[in-house]
């Protein structure tokens, strides 16, 4: 039997945190962009164990301040890109804003450690999302354009065939047909 789930990353994340962190019975408050605030702190012993059970589930203690920020420019950035309400706003305006930095100095440090630009970073975001959008919801690629804030589906279908090499429409008619073969391997 073969069934698809739906989940939120954020959340999961956030619940297998508080887990861990329980676990220590440590005070701890969980911040937005991947930010956990320890009050007293962890012993080394307590950090390494901590780090080793949550690295099974794909998640990292970060060291490193440049590490660390690049990492917090990235979920900054899905933030923006989740939040209905934050459209209206420049990328640049709200990373700054957000992470109390120059964006001249963020964006140097993401693009000497991911060796991209912040720019094209968010348009690799914004066609996974809207990979996302296509294969889980039925939305119309308008409202997949608009959603993501693109300003036409042309714009949204240029980025999306320059990036995976694939329209909109072709990825649409392909998920479709595998989640079918896959509900219905016979047909």
């Amino acid at each position: 039997m073969t069934f698809f789930v739906k989940y939120d990353f954020d959340l999961a994340c956030k619940t297998l945190l508080r887990e861990h962190l329980d676990a220590f019975d440590v005070s701890y408050s969980l911040g937005s962009l991947g930010e956990v605030k320890i009050k007293g702190g962890l012993s080394e012993e307590q950090r390494n164990s901590l780090a080793t059970s949550l690295k099974r589930y794909g998640i990292e203690i970060l060291d490193g301040q440049k590490i660390t920020l690049v990492e917090r420019i990235k979920n900054a950035i899905d933030e923006l890109l989740k939040d209905k309400d934050l459209k209206s706003i420049k990328v640049s305006t709200y990373l700054s804003d957000t992470l109390h930095y120059s964006y001249a100095h963020l964006s140097s440090v993401f693009s000497e450690s991911t060796y991209t630009s912040i720019e094209n970073y968010i348009i690799l975001r914004k066609v996974d999302l809207a990979k996302e959008l296509i294969c889980n919801t039925d939305l119309t690629l308008t409202e997949i354009a608009f959603r993501l804030n693109y300003s036409s589906v042309a714009h949204l279908s240029g980025q999306f065939k320059k990036t995976t090499g694939l329209t909109p429409s072709s990825f649409q008619r392909i998920m479709s047909k595998k989640i079918k073969h896959t509900v219905n391997p016979k047909t």
